[in-house]
């Protein structure tokens, strides 16, 4: 690999240290027919492009595939990406390289037979920040080749960038051409929200630490799904990289992505004559996915049932007259029950909050400037809206983070009319997604 790296092609000993026009032309002579593909040839080494498919969940077929460049030796041995990448020793030949593989990989695409699927091409750094006059050579390239721009997804490697305004007119260079811009590795170093907002991609390509995380930790599951929401109400779709096993592709499909990618589904391929189509299991993993997601939903189901009876006797109490605590024993003395709270109808608690011993138990004295709840105004919880709109009716949250002592919870709530008044008495059950055995 030495010998291999200190060694110069012809091409790259002629380049200036910028590339000017006709550049399509300057890499013209670097591409070789082979069949019915195409390879490069750069510091002795042969490229060649390898296609991995990109998947939508809810129409369970390909509908990109993913671009990577591949290297072999004289001895036609791969070499690893990480070592073609570090053989650039100047900044014009790191240039020729990035334009070079996507030059490739465009002329390769070309020949699929896929009239409608999306190419998603990797642009290097350096490319993006040096501003879109220095990848004009992306629309000749387009030109030249006459794959239609639509069907082109440049993905913008996520990093700090050293001038952000040259990276907003390279984005907006591509999509004027008519591509779809995505960014990539979102949820690893340097990623956040203020550059989906200035970029505006159409595509967010999730980093795959965020699923590894999610594969062993349940609040981080919790984590990414609200971030594939987050993203969705930005404009944007999610794309999930990285998976590998099936528990994985469930993650995936239960964090709501628009698509996936990994090599569960299938690895990259140099084959280009042979591309995959839909996985075989698509429907198995969605068949799963309803089932679980039914099971699901049985502990709500089962708390309305169970609890529908106490929250009765509950407010026939409160409707004659009895006080809070005298309504509210029985449903305070269930193991499962943390706390219970009247509320009217503009939000506003009635008194302060009734705490059980489970409720005590579980106080943290971190969060003790949270607990008093009297005068609180809850308007703004979706379970109190619920029980406003529609009174006499027992509703359920799932699972949530309660704020009066940050432990999770599940909220019950049901409006009642008390001498023509609105009211909403609540009751939050401290939340266990794993078991329902308390309910008995």
């Amino acid at each position: 690999m030495r010998s291999l790296i200190q060694s110069e092609s012809p091409m790259s000993k002629r380049l200036p240290e910028k590339l000017t026009a006709p550049e399509v032309e300057l890499l013209s002579p670097m591409l070789n027919r082979e069949g019915d593909s195409w390879t490069a040839g750069f510091r002795g080494l042969t490229l060649r492009t390898a296609l991995q498919p990109i998947y939508s969940i809810s129409h369970k077929r390909v509908v990109g595939y993913e671009a990577l460049i591949r290297a072999f030796d004289n001895d036609n041995s791969a070499v690893i990406p990480l070592h073609l990448f570090q053989l650039p020793t100047s900044k014009a030949e790191n240039l020729l390289l990035d334009r070079l593989c996507r030059y490739l990989h465009i002329r390769n695409y070309s020949c699929v037979q896929d009239q409608l699927n999306w190419l998603f091409l990797n642009v290097s750094p350096q490319v993006v920040t040096n501003g879109s006059q220095t990848d004009s050579f992306f629309g000749q390239l387009l030109a030249e080749t006459g794959l239609p721009p639509h069907r082109i997804v440049m993905e913008i490697v996520e990093q700090p960038a050293d001038d952000a305004e040259r990276l907003r007119e390279t984005v907006a260079y591509y999509k004027k051409l008519g591509c779809l811009t995505a960014i990539d590795d979102f949820g690893a170093g340097h990623s956040n929200f203020e550059r989906i907002w200035n970029l505006s991609p159409d595509i967010v390509k999730l980093d795959r630490k965020l699923l590894t995380r999610a594969t062993n930790d349940h609040k981080a599951r919790q984590i990414l799904n609200g971030i594939v929401s987050l993203l969705h109400q930005s404009g944007c779709l999610a794309l999930l990289e990285g998976v590998e096993t099936r528990d994985q592709a469930m993650i995936s499909i239960d964090a709501g992505v628009d698509f996936v990618q990994g090599f569960y589904f299938q690895k990259p391929s140099t084959d280009l004559e042979h591309l995959p189509h839909a996985p075989a299991d698509f429907d198995c993993l969605l068949q799963e996915y309803k089932a679980r997601n039914q099971l699901a939903l049985d502990p709500t189901r089962q708390l309305v049932e169970f609890f529908s009876e106490f929250f009765d006797r509950a407010i026939t109490k409160l409707c004659s007259g009895m006080s809070m605590p005298q309504s509210c024993l029985e449903l305070l003395n269930h193991p499962a029950v943390s706390r219970c709270y009247l509320v009217d109808d503009k939000g506003i608690q009635i008194d302060d909050t009734l705490v059980s011993d489970a409720g005590n138990r579980s106080m943290d004295p971190r969060f003790k400037p949270l607990e008093s709840t009297s005068s609180a105004d809850w308007y703004r919880q979706q379970y109190l809206r619920q029980a406003l709109i529609q009174p006499k009716n027992l509703h359920v949250t799932a699972p949530y983070l309660c704020i009066t002592g940050a432990y999770m919870c599940v909220t019950l709530s049901l409006g009642y009319y008390q001498n023509g008044n609105l009211q909403v008495l609540c009751c939050d059950i401290l939340a266990n997604p794993n078991s329902t055995d308390h309910l008995s």
